[in-house]
């Protein structure tokens, strides 16, 4: 995948998710767990052929990467208003949603030019944006997730 197609999807990916926070959205099973698959699936797959190229610094330096962006995406889960509604668990990004979530770009883009000034002929920090933004997004995900068995709301159902 090019870099500038990678970019692209994943700027597509995180309107539509931070989209998705701003204005409201129920939460359904579906909802909590396709994108983060998909994306995991995906960045495996590009991670794959750059892994073995890879120097320790650059794993060490995308495991680091993704502890940061796992941390940011369960403070994102927590920010997020739960309700229950008539159909079931309902999601609203607060303005510290929508902070983390300009915090978490930001470092996002950091380490991205920070692994190209470091490693100029490596390709795992591109490789990895999939994965590092279904890791962020699965992290939110959980921990919605898991406030929504703590405060007892049904998920909303799928609708047809």
């Amino acid at each position: 995948m090019s870099a500038v197609l990678g970019i692209l999807i994943g700027l597509l990916v995180l309107v539509r998710v931070i989209g998705r926070q701003v204005t409201g959205s129920l939460v359904t099973q579906k909802s909590l767990v396709v994108m983060p698959l998909i994306l995991l699936g995906v960045g495996v797959l590009s991670l794959s052929s750059a892994v073995h190229s890879a120097s320790t610094g650059e794993l060490a330096f995308l495991a680091l990467d993704c502890v940061v962006l796992l941390g940011f995406g369960f403070a994102r889960g927590a920010s997020i208003r739960l309700t229950q509604t008539d159909q079931g668990l309902f999601q609203k990004g607060t303005v510290t949603t929508l902070l983390l979530w300009l915090v978490t770009i930001g470092i996002r883009v950091g380490t991205s030019f920070a692994s190209a000034a470091l490693w100029p002929h490596g390709g795992l920090s591109k490789a990895a944006l999939a994965l590092t933004i279904g890791i962020t997004i699965g992290a939110q995900n959980a921990m919605i997730y898991r406030r929504s068995l703590a405060m007892n709301i049904p998920l909303a159902m799928q609708q047809a």
